[in-house]
């Protein structure tokens, strides 16, 4: 082991490159669909003894110095952020004669801007780095500083984040209600590098008693949560309705009402053997297949499907403004629907898709003849505020459109007033690739943080009901067409606050920092 450790440090120019990128592709089979989290036992070693590796010259400036260290980052990021994030190409495949052209940069350029914050993190790290399990803190310090930057700089995108590497069963999952993500990505690190003391052997059997009792406090905090009895207060009967809709066909006027009669469909066919009649059915991101304003009939045709006491949620394209030339306003929107056909609360998207739902600096792109990429036939804006939804039963929905339930803050705020996470969306754009099951995950995680079940909508993906803790309850299969019907068991919250579960996060890495910080300190002390 100490001659594999010694040959990666002294590795230089491409051949480090290479080895880097190769660690950070590699780690990737971690996250879903694959869940081999013991890759990263791997990975992270060899990043940390590529960073062993990474000096400049005394006589170099510090930027100079740090610079081997941000390439080995960030190559490894690449390498991370390529594997994990190509499916992202599978959208502008969609309508290939119009986008096939933008194949380069969504597949390369998101990775490559992505993976700065890995070169930003082995930075951090490298500041204070030492030659013990030091060296192992500061890395974790770093990463965990970066994937929290990667929460929210440049409207954010912490898809695939570290921590969620080390939660693939609900087991597994239950320390994040504790940590949050913050903590989760931190602690993730420092577990999957502590290998790397193999090759020196300082501090080793130090990080065989911190793996040992990290992990078994993990396992142990998970079995205690799942073998406790959640009593449940309330319940609610719900049909979650995957309609798996054509995206060649989503847009097309002349088969709308084929569409709309297959969600009718679905959702007003009789309950599962052993199923009460659903109070609550859920339709997918923008599953109405035309505007409510051009098809008021299509609200009747809902009131007469729903039967008394029933609420339809559903997720549509709501316009505001009158006619195009008027200048409409178009949202993407979640709205429900009682009854009697009427729309009685609607929540728009807050956090929209850049280059998908709307287009960054319009003007300057549209006179390269570039428009948005993937969602549909106009440009979004973006709502203003996101409220719980009152559905039947007494219980409060915190809906939450796509991607926005990747963002562990911005699920949180309203999840602490609800009974209920609801997240509908449309993985149709990426197919059976790992896209769709990553997606679900990250979604999986927001329920375990919150205490709350959690049901989700997809067009075509992963439509599944999961309990407070993270237990699927039932599912569908990605390209399967039909609907979950599920009683659904309500009770209690999350075990922390989202602002104690974000101190405890904030704290856990001021410890890497601080060890981390002592350690280099008493090196340099002891080396003069």
């Amino acid at each position: 082991m100490q001659r594999f450790a010694g040959r990666i440090i002294l590795l230089w120019g491409w051949r480090r490159a290479l080895v880097a990128f190769a660690a950070g592709a590699l780690a990737v089979l971690a996250q879903a669909p694959y869940d081999f989290f013991a890759v990263c036992f791997v990975s992270f070693p060899v990043l940390v003894w590529l960073l062993d590796g990474a000096t400049g010259e005394a006589s170099d400036g510090w930027f100079r110095r740090l610079r081997p260290a941000f390439a080995t980052g960030w190559w490894f990021g690449f390498g991370y952020f390529l594997a994990g994030l190509w499916w992202i190409g599978q959208a502008l495949l969609v309508e290939a004669d119009s986008f096939a052209w933008a194949l380069p940069f969504a597949v390369v350029g998101i990775p490559f801007a992505l993976a700065f914050f890995y070169g930003f993190a082995t930075v951090v790290a490298r500041l204070f780095w030492s030659s013990d399990i030091g060296r192992i803190a500061a890395l974790a310090f770093g990463f965990g500083l970066a994937e929290w930057l990667r929460d929210f700089l440049f409207t954010g995108f912490p898809w695939n984040a570290v921590g969620y590497a080390a939660m693939p069963v609900p087991l597994l999952m239950q320390s994040v209600s504790v940590t949050g993500m913050i903590g989760m990505n931190a602690l993730a690190v420092f577990l999957f590098s502590l290998p790397a003391l193999v090759a020196a052997r300082r501090h080793l059997r130090l990080g065989i008693a911190l793996l040992v009792i990290l992990v078994a406090a993990d396992v142990g905090f998970g079995y205690f949560r799942l073998a406790t009895p959640v009593k449940p207060t309330r319940s609610i009967d719900v049909r979650i309705v995957q309609p798996a809709v054509d995206l060649s066909e989503k847009w097309d006027a002349s088969v709308r009402d084929r569409i709309f009669a297959t969600l009718l469909g679905i959702s007003g066919k009789a309950p599962e053997e052993g199923h009460a009649k659903p109070q609550l059915i859920l339709w997918p991101e923008t599953s109405v297949p035309f505007l409510f304003t051009e098809r008021p009939d299509a609200l009747t045709a809902l009131g007469d499907m729903l039967a008394d006491g029933q609420m339809l949620i559903a997720g549509v394209v709501r316009e505001e403004g009158g006619s195009a030339s008027a200048g409409s306003r178009y949202y993407n929107s979640v709205v429900a629907i009682n009854d009697k056909g009427e729309i009685v609360d609607a929540v728009d998207k807050v956090h929209l898709v850049p280059f998908g739902e709307y287009l960054p600096f319009a003007d300057l792109f549209e006179r390269f003849g570039i428009g948005q990429l993937v969602a549909g036939p106009m440009n979004f804006a973006a709502g203003n505020e996101r409220h719980p939804i009152a559905v039947p039963g007494g219980l409060r929905a915190a809906p939450f459109i796509c991607y926005e339930v990747i963002f562990s803050d911005l699920v949180a705020v309203d999840a602490a007033s609800s009974d209920l996470i609801v997240n509908i969306t449309n993985d149709a754009w990426f197919g059976d690739t790992p896209g769709p099951y990553q997606h679900f995950r990250q979604a999986q995680i927001r329920a375990v943080e919150n205490g709350l079940p959690l049901l989700r909508a997809a067009n075509n993906g992963i439509s599944a009901v999961v309990d407070s803790r993270g237990r699927i309850i039932d599912a569908l299969a990605v390209d399967a067409r039909g609907a979950i019907d599920a009683h659904v068991p309500v009770s209690g919250r999350a075990l922390l606050s989202p602002d104690q579960r974000r101190i405890n996060g904030l704290l856990i890495m001021l410890v890497f920092a601080l060890i981390a910080f002592t350690l280099n300190v008493r090196q340099r002390l002891r080396v003069n």
